[in-house]
């Protein structure tokens, strides 16, 4: 593949992946939802192992400012992404009924 240059090769896997991921996400059943965005949380948690690990790895001063960002963005991803899954899990817990006291109701007092 000497012929072809490897931006033009990583900007075609690029735009592939954003194309099927769209389609992945836009097909799948609100059901599905909750449960693949937790899977999606646990993936930005190993991203953040791995931005963790380039930024210590990094020997110039942009390159640890660069992981370090990279290191906060994940994790704003990670904790946004488990309060959004949290409340979405709320969602579908059965509401308790609210029972009246009849005493209370008619102004009795005990």
């Amino acid at each position: 593949m000497d012929f072809v240059s490897p931006t033009v090769t990583n900007l075609i896997i690029f735009v592939l992946a954003i194309y099927v991921g769209y389609h992945v996400v836009w097909t799948v059943t609100p059901a599905l939802h909750t449960p693949l965005m937790a899977v999606t949380n646990a993936i930005s948690a190993i991203v953040i192992v791995g931005a963790m690990l380039a930024a210590a790895l990094t020997e110039t001063t942009l390159g640890k400012t660069m992981g370090f960002l990279a290191v906060a963005l994940c994790a704003v991803n990670v904790f946004g992404g488990f309060l959004v899954t949290r409340r979405m899990l709320e969602m579908f817990k059965k509401k308790e009924k609210k029972t009246v006291n009849t005493a209370a109701a008619a102004g009795d007092k005990p």
